[in-house]
């Protein structure tokens, strides 16, 4: 049975009609239209369908809507300021040339910006740490880290 949720996405009010049951990531990507988050293992275990969760790294592939009526949710749309400019993890995700197949991305983006939200200055382990959630397999870790390393430098000054 269907029901209006409200919810609080990339700094906007979303009102859908849907099972409270259905996971939050088929909201994102079928409702609102927001691509950021893959679906990649449904199981909560691969990390593509990151998104942030009142500023937690959170898996949204079965997670409940119903849930997340009064979190905050920012999705890798959200990251990039309304001006356009990109988050600093973008732009050093860019300068490192971290990006390559897509499908560890978003995964990466969310939890780099997460561990960078609570540590501004994180070490090689907290960073290797704070990204383990998430799979790689194009093999692009020593860039990703290095692109956590340098939206670190840029935004600890």
């Amino acid at each position: 049975m269907k029901e209006e949720i409200t919810l609080r996405v990339n700094g906007k009010q979303h009102t859908v009609n849907v099972d409270p049951a259905t996971p939050l990531l088929y909201v994102l990507r079928n409702n609102l239209e927001l691509n950021g988050p893959k679906y990649g293992c449904g199981l909560q275990q691969c990390g593509s369908c990151m998104v942030l969760l009142d500023g937690e790294s959170t898996p949204s592939c079965r997670l409940p809507v119903s849930a997340l009526k009064d979190l905050k949710i920012v999705t890798l749309e959200g990251l990039q300021e309304d001006t356009g400019k990109l988050h600093p993890l973008q732009e050093a995700f860019y300068e490192e040339q971290a990006a390559q197949c897509g499908f560890c991305l978003n995964g990466m983006l969310i939890s780099g910006v997460a561990l960078l939200e609570k540590n501004k200055k994180p070490g090689r382990e907290e960073i290797l740490e704070g990204l383990d959630r998430v799979l790689c397999r194009c093999g692009t870790h020593s860039r990703i880290i290095k692109a956590v390393e340098t939206a670190s430098l840029k935004t600890s000054r």
